[in-house]
C-alpha cells in the first residue's frame, strides 16, 4: 500500500514512524512563528501536508502523542481526528492545553500521530429486536469492573 503525501510548504516535515514497531506516523507542526497555548485554550496547528489515501477502504486517524499529553497536558481538542479518504486539504491538528501553564508549539514540533486503518462500511438493517446479552442495556460502569 502507498500513501501519497503532498508538501504544501517547502519547510514541511513529512510524517515519520519513530520505530519499526510504531503503529503511527508522527505529525509535525508547520508554523510561521511559535504559537503559545494558554491553559484551557484550543488552537488549530497546521502540518503543511495533505494526503491521498489509496481508496475509500482506508481512513487516517489523528491521535494525541502520549508524551505531550502526559508531560505537558497538551492533547487533541476533539479526542481523535478523522481524515476521510476523499479529503485532500491540509491536515491540521486541534490541540488543547489541559495544564495550568502556557505551552509553546514551535515549527517542526511533533504534535500528534497519524494511524492509517481499514474501514468497514456495514449495510444498515433496521430491526425491532436485538439479541439479548448478559449485559444487555447496562451502561457506564454496569460490568462492575474497576
Amino acid at each position: 500500500m502507498e500513501l501519497k503525501i503532498k508538501r504544501l510548504k517547502c519547510n514541511s516535515i513529512l510524517p515519520k514512524r519513530a520505530t519499526v514497531g510504531s503503529a503511527g506516523f508522527d505529525l509535525y507542526s508547520s508554523l510561521e512563528s511559535p504559537v503559545e497555548i494558554a491553559p484551557g485554550e484550543r488552537v488549530l496547528i497546521p502540518t503543511g501536508i495533505a494526503i491521498e489515501l489509496p481508496d475509500n477502504n482506508y481512513v487516517a486517524y489523528i491521535y494525541a502523542r502520549s508524551g505531550l499529553a502526559i508531560k505537558n497536558g497538551i492533547t487533541l481538542s476533539n479526542c481523535v481526528g478523522v481524515i476521510d479518504s476523499d479529503y485532500r486539504g491540509e491536515i491540521k491538528v486541534g490541540l488543547i492545553n489541559l495544564s495550568d501553564k502556557a505551552y509553546t508549539i514551535n515549527s517542526a514540533d511533533r504534535i500528534a500521530q497519524m494511524v492509517i486503518s481499514p474501514v468497514i462500511i456495514p449495510e444498515l438493517v433496521v430491526s425491532d429486536d436485538l439479541n439479548d446479552t448478559d449485559r444487555s442495556g447496562g451502561g457506564f460502569g454496569s460490568t462492575g469492573q474497576k
